[in-house]
């Protein structure tokens, strides 16, 4: 029966035993472990408030992206209709400015057209001219050959003059 129940003596120093032991453990012991759970349990809800602002500040850079990227996209557009509204005004300018040129062009070659339409009736002219001298002077050589016939043509000339 020793076995299910122990002396009184073995009880005593292991109850004396067992409170030593106790009492180191309280003194020297639980403190230390104390402090350290403490320690630890400070460590982790430390680090648990970093990941907390850590994902508050993902938040608000996410949120900073996606204004910039939404700015960048409202900038992007209006660059593009500027760019259209300008790439519109010059066509239009270069439209205004190539039927000027054209109205131009067409009106100095109309000028030039009737320059040289005024040179040809010029020159037709002179070429008649010197024809018809031509012609009048073979027809008056042929018909004054005779002095009597020059005589004549004096003659009639000078009536015309007188008149």
């Amino acid at each position: 029966m020793d076995l299910l129940i122990p002396s009184t003596g073995l009880l005593f120093w292991m109850s004396l035993t067992f409170l030593v032991v106790l009492f180191i453990l309280w003194k020297f012991g639980f403190p230390v472990i104390t402090k350290m759970v403490q320690s630890r349990k400070e460590f982790i809800d430390d680090s648990l408030r970093k990941a907390h602002e850590a994902n508050e500040r993902l938040a608000n850079i996410q949120k900073e992206g996606e204004s910039i990227l939404q700015e960048a996209r409202e900038k992007q557009a209006q660059i593009l209709k500027e760019a259209a509204e300008t790439r519109d005004a010059i066509v239009e300018k270069a439209q205004v400015k190539a039927r000027e040129e054209g109205a131009r062009l067409l009106s100095d070659a109309k000028a030039e057209i009737e320059q040289e339409k005024k040179a040809a009736i010029a020159d037709i002219r002179k070429q008649v001219a010197a024809l018809s001298v031509e012609i009048a002077e073979k027809v008056l050589k042929k018909n004054l050959q005779s002095d009597k016939a020059q005589m004549e043509l004096i003659d009639r000339m000078l009536d015309d003059v007188t008149k």
